[in-house]
């Protein structure tokens, strides 16, 4: 069985990715979290981690870093990863490429949290310039392969690659179209998502650094967090 170290749920983007796509998938896995520390937890998640950094999933002898890099490995084993169309599966790839290397404005200035609603101070242009490239793609997505997902039918992986977009979209209270918005509501209605938000919620733990990063972009409104 693979063993998945993550990070906090509450502030983890990147761990809920290959989270969310093997539990939604059914792939088992042994769920291994270590959370953050102060300052750097670099020395801490080097014991299990090459870069220190979460997510890392660990098969037997093989270690695979990185959220895309754990997400191909997966489907090595597990051809409901990606969709099964050769043009919807390319664009999935991109896509989720895209999430994984761009959207800056959005991950900088809208960090992570399952357990808070905040009012941003100003949606300034780039930060905008990123919600309107975020409709683009997702409506292109959702028309060209028929919804009700990215890129069809089923979940798969460029959905969960956008779980913690829907996570911002909802914490700080971002409005796309129509069609974005009740994608949004249908992702953040899966089992696997609802259970990662209400743990993440849950945590005991609470990291200085990412809770300042609130304060500095707007004002907390609410916090559901123990």
């Amino acid at each position: 069985m693979y063993t998945l170290y993550i990070g906090n749920k509450n502030y983890s983007s990147w761990s809920l990715r290959p989270w969310l796509l093997a539990t939604q998938l059914g792939i088992p896995f042994e769920e291994k979290l270590v959370p953050f520390d102060e300052g750097s937890s670099w020395e801490k998640f080097r014991a299990f981690s090459p870069t220190g950094l979460v997510p890392c999933l660990v098969d037997g002898e093989i270690t695979v870093w990185d959220s895309l890099a754990i997400t191909e490995y997966l489907y090595e084993s597990n051809a409901d990863v990606w969709p099964q169309g050769p043009v919807a599966r390319a664009w999935a790839r991109s896509a989720s490429a895209e999430m994984h290397a761009g959207f800056f404005a959005l991950r900088n200035q809208c960090s992570m949290n399952c357990g808070v609603t905040v009012q941003l101070h100003q949606v300034d242009a780039k930060l905008q310039k990123d919600l309107d490239r975020l409709e683009e793609l997702w409506l292109q997505g959702l028309s060209r392969f028929g919804g009700p997902y990215l890129a069809g039918e089923q979940f798969t992986a460029v959905d969960a690659f956008f779980a913690p977009v829907v996570i911002r979209l909802q914490g700080y209270g971002l409005r796309l179209g129509e069609a974005s918005m009740d994608y949004v509501d249908r992702l953040a209605s899966l089992p696997a998502m609802r259970q990662w938000v209400e743990e993440g919620t849950r945590e005991p733990w609470r990291e200085a650094g990412h809770d300042e990063e609130l304060l500095m972009v707007g004002s907390i409104l609410e916090d559901r967090r123990n």
